[in-house]
């Protein structure tokens, strides 16, 4: 069956570059969360949408399942193709269209990497302000795909606000172009917010026009150091209430050990349990309010220690901190929750969460962080050396059971900004209700009626 679909995909589209060596269909069958193992059919890497249409068309007719592909930094399980699919890998559509200086829009295509974007608004005096770690990696149909947060969702929101218009091939090969970058546009139901955060389940993404804003103030970054749990969320209020915070970021101990050991520099003599990276303008007035906020929680006893950056390169050291962990746990293959609340709920959620996770989870070794300051808690589980892996899943899904009991408590999401994917899946009924799921099921039979784009992703 593999050979006659590959003869019949060769003969509709004999330009089209495909790859079939196991090398590469390992490479591209899989996401970070290296749980499934990669069997997919074929990489299809299209250079157009012209050709994206033609492969979704053909698979369309001969009934093949699609995985759309990007930088696959995912942590869900969304770009897993582990069932003979086709993957449609958007990498070599990774060209910068256009840039408009009176909508201050940047128009790509839907491979091109994060930073690149980021990279070229700057060439032009302005800033595409969403952010993260994976910068260099992810693709921007992907971040589009799972309305990717990141660190700077405090103040300027996840990819979803950052979305003037998109271009999407559908589940027929119909080409939609949503939003078209109007700021007004009141003409009915907004397709560009349903294709934003589908997982690649309602169609393609080919093309994007960005949100361009002004670029951000010169800024600082401050480390602090907290004695316990309980006095994470009276920072972040006692900061909030004085600044306008780029970022508010937490982290463990632990995580920081794992950094640590992975190359970065200790910021104090000593450790401390917790610790907050936060970022905010840094002109007079804030650095000012800055180190009244910092003066006040040492007095509270919410803070032990603190520093703040003298220049870019010690704020990069800082942030290193916190960016530096998922590399760091990279070998380890952790298994990952990534959860949010609403921000009043977060004090009650990460309670109960500690006095969970410290009960089910004695013999593993947890590691938290997460930006705290839009309610999203990111908790990796590392396996022991000589537990089986299979049992060690089996343990942590154990776990997320009950962990998704109590964000259904809480009204939180089992996924804050990695999407549901495979991994998730088994909890959705926790975060959306029947109604809601049926609905969705609904509108992806009308833009995938045969249900070939990315199936079993999301739910069955």
């Amino acid at each position: 069956m593999t050979a006659v679909r590959l003869a019949s995909l060769n003969a509709a589209l004999p330009t089209l570059r495909l790859l079939t060596d196991p090398a590469n269909l390992e490479h591209y069958g899989r996401d970070w969360t290296r749980r499934w193992t990669p069997a997919p059919l074929a990489i299809a890497l299209p250079a157009s949408v012209d050709e994206v249409q033609a492969v979704v068309r053909w698979a369309y007719a001969e009934g093949v399942a699609v995985v759309p592909s990007g930088g696959r930094t995912g942590l869900s399980g969304g770009a897993v193709a582990a069932k003979g699919e086709l993957v449609i890998s958007l990498e070599r559509m990774n060209k910068v269209l256009g840039f408009d200086a009176v909508d201050r829009t940047l128009t790509v295509q839907a491979g091109v990497p994060l930073q690149l974007a980021q990279e070229t608004a700057r060439e032009h005096g302005l800033q595409y302000p969403v952010d993260f770690a994976a910068r260099g990696s992810c693709s921007i149909g992907g971040n589009i795909a799972t309305n990717a947060g990141g660190i700077r969702v405090v103040r300027y929101g996840n990819t979803r606000e950052w979305i003037a218009g998109l271009k999407l091939v559908t589940g027929t090969g119909e080409l939609l172009d949503v939003g078209r970058a109007l700021v007004k546009n009141s003409s009915g139901y907004d397709l560009r917010h349903l294709a934003i955060a589908s997982e690649g389940t309602l169609g393609i993404i080919v093309e994007a026009t960005l949100k361009l804003t002004d670029p951000p103030p010169p800024s600082n970054v401050m480390l602090l150091a907290l004695p316990s749990f309980d006095a994470l969320m009276q920072v972040f209020a006692v900061f909030r209430a004085r600044l306008q915070l780029q970022a508010f970021e937490f982290l463990t101990d632990v995580a920081l050990k794992h950094v640590l050991a992975h190359g970065a520099q200790p910021p104090f003599a000593e450790m401390h349990p917790y610790y907050v990276v936060t970022e905010f303008a840094s002109d007079e007035a804030n650095e000012s309010e800055a180190l009244a906020a910092f003066e006040q929680c040492m007095e509270q006893g919410l803070v032990s220690d603190g520093v703040i950056s003298a220049s870019d390169t010690q704020a990069a050291q800082l942030w290193r901190l916190r960016e530096g962990i998922t590399e760091s746990l990279a070998s380890y293959v952790p298994y990952k929750n990534d959860v949010s609340v609403r921000i009043s709920a977060m004090p009650a959620f990460l309670q109960t969460t500690q006095a969970l996770l410290g009960k089910e989870y004695p013999q593993f070794e947890v590691v938290w962080f997460g930006h705290i300051g839009d309610g999203n808690l990111h908790i990796n589980i590392l396996k022991p050396p000589a537990m089986a892996q299979a049992d060690f899943v089996a343990d942590c899904e154990r776990v997320t059971k009950l962990l998704a009991q109590v964000l259904e408590a809480h009204g939180g999401s089992i996924s804050a900004e990695h999407g549901i994917g495979l991994v998730k899946k088994p909890y959705l009924e926790c975060t959306r209700s029947s109604e809601e799921i049926a609905l969705m099921r609904g509108i992806k039979a009308v833009l995938d009626p045969k249900g070939i784009l990315n199936p079993g992703k999301v739910f069955d």
